[in-house]
């Protein structure tokens, strides 16, 4: 762990902030003890709701290798990365992640991913996400047709 790369990460979520384009969320991805990207919180910059500055990094940073797999690679966050960022940092087989503050520090603030927790854990209500589950023999074909592909890459 270096703090170098944390003080990057707090850089990155300020200048973010300075700029408006989103909240004060920073990230960092090394590999090899060097930076490979680096990235700010821009969800209101683009109006993209997924452009926290983990899923952006990891972008970036697959971008540079021209892969998916950052294998090796480290994640230095400001905060502990909500449910979505987690998953994301999961599929890119990121395995080791340094965070500067708390999800209840970050809740404290107006950003709680509890209710995203809690769906992950119970379920949703309908009152927050309806999901219905409907029979779809297309949908069920595409997974037998990726089973069957010869040429196909996991990811």
């Amino acid at each position: 762990m270096s703090d170098n790369f944390m003080e990057i990460a707090v850089e990155e979520a300020r200048k973010g902030m300075q700029n408006n384009e989103g909240g004060p969320f920073g990230a960092v991805i090394v590999k090899d003890g060097k930076v490979l990207s680096k990235a700010h919180n821009k969800v209101l910059g683009t109006n993209d709701p997924s452009a926290h500055a983990e899923i952006v990094a990891i972008r970036e940073a697959s971008s540079i290798l021209e892969n998916f797999d950052l294998s090796g690679c480290e994640l230095y966050a400001t905060t502990m990365p909500c449910p979505m960022c987690l998953s994301a940092i999961c599929w890119a087989r990121i395995r080791k992640v340094y965070y500067g503050t708390s999800t209840d520090e970050v809740a404290s603030i107006g950003f709680d991913d509890g209710m995203i927790y809690d769906i992950l854990k119970k379920g949703a209500s309908p009152s927050v996400l309806e999901k219905t589950n409907v029979e779809c023999e297309g949908c069920r074909k595409l997974l037998d047709e990726w089973e069957e592909k010869p040429d196909k890459m996991m990811y």
